[in-house]
């Protein structure tokens, strides 16, 4: 801009123009004010504005500044803070004025530049503005990932931990029951308790390698991992039936850490409040959705239960991956719980 408006003063003048040196000194003061116009915009728009005012009335208006001060007042509404850039808008007029004022023109003239000086000013304030806001709604999305990602951190330890406590649970209260008539079968209940905790810290350090990696192991024998959830409820006295799909060997990472996590909360949900012995789990697929299936042949709910936090966790798995849930009491009695998930 500088050396334009420097080539500009140096070609033809007219006879009324004032000095070269002044005019030469004011190009470079205005085009040094644009310089620091994403830092300083209302400072920089100022003094563009002082040498826009001073050229018109000592020196001549140059083509060229009209144009640096459009540049310069589109920066004040694009950086500046919005008290500012509202600042900036009113120095608009007495720079257009003192511009127009040299000239014997229609008063029409003056006010349509003005105009198209608030239109410039007003798509960098609007740009701004917009900016602004898209900005606020990343940093919204940011903190709902953040916290979704804490809630989901939290729930996977107490998945974990939670279903083999209740385990070891029950395997102590049916140790504490046959201590003294069946010593034998005491010894095999405490050894599960030991079994069932050896496993939890397995799990639990497992758990801990994925979330630092970001991604679940890939178990080609037991892809969903069911085989080691159902063992230590078969050591506490609870039978489960697995009918696992083919299909479930090609599920994302993702969705078969759900998928284990939903079977194991219905799972210790059965035997903590159902005393549920037998159970059946179906994973298999209809069309573009995978289906789990969990039923128990347990007490069943009261009559009008009302969900707990494991039933919400898996409620809140299930909808993160666009999914449903339908629970209640079964057929034939005991709990059922359906989960409908599409597939990727």
């Amino acid at each position: 801009m500088l050396a334009a408006m420097a080539a500009v003063r140096l070609g033809p003048r007219p006879e009324d123009e004032g000095p070269l040196w002044a005019a030469l000194a004011l190009a470079l003061v205005i085009a040094g004010g644009l310089a620091v116009r994403r830092r300083l915009p209302l400072t920089a728009y100022a003094v563009g504005t002082a040498g826009l005012v001073a050229e018109a009335l000592w020196v001549g208006p140059g083509p060229l500044t009209p144009v640096a001060n459009l540049i310069g007042v589109y920066y004040v509404g694009l950086c500046a803070t919005p008290p500012r850039a509202r600042l900036g808008a009113l120095l608009v007029l007495p720079g257009v004025l003192a511009w127009f004022a040299p000239e014997d023109r229609p008063a029409s003239v003056p006010v349509a530049v003005v105009f198209v000086w608030l239109l410039v000013w007003a798509a960098g304030y609007g740009t701004a503005r917009r900016n602004r806001e898209a900005e606020d709604r990343r940093a919204d999305r940011r903190r709902e990932d953040v916290l979704a990602e804490r809630v989901r951190i939290a729930r996977e330890p107490h998945d974990v931990v939670g279903h083999s406590v209740n385990a070891m649970l029950v395997q102590a209260g049916a140790a504490r029951v046959v201590l003294d008539t069946r010593p034998d079968r005491t010894r095999e209940l405490l050894a599960g308790v030991e079994r069932t905790g050896r496993d939890a810290l397995t799990e639990l350090d497992r758990l801990l390698g994925v979330l630092r990696a970001e991604e679940d192991p890939d178990d080609r024998d037991d892809p969903l991992g069911l085989g080691q959830l159902v063992r230590p409820l078969a050591d506490a006295g609870m039978e489960v039936r697995l009918d696992i799909a083919p299909e479930a060997r090609e599920l994302p990472p993702q969705l078969r850490t759900s998928v284990h996590r939903i079977v194991q909360e219905a799972l210790t949900n059965a035997l903590r409040h159902g005393r549920a012995r037998p159970a059946e789990v179906t994973v298999g697929r209809r069309e573009d959705t995978l289906l789990v299936r969990i039923a128990d042949g347990g007490e069943g709910p009261a009559p009008h239960y009302r969900p707990g936090r494991g039933l919400r966790g898996i409620g809140e798995r299930a909808a993160a991956l666009g999914g449903r849930v339908e629970h209640g009491p079964g057929d034939g009695g005991g709990f059922t719980l359906s989960v409908g998930v599409p597939l990727p």
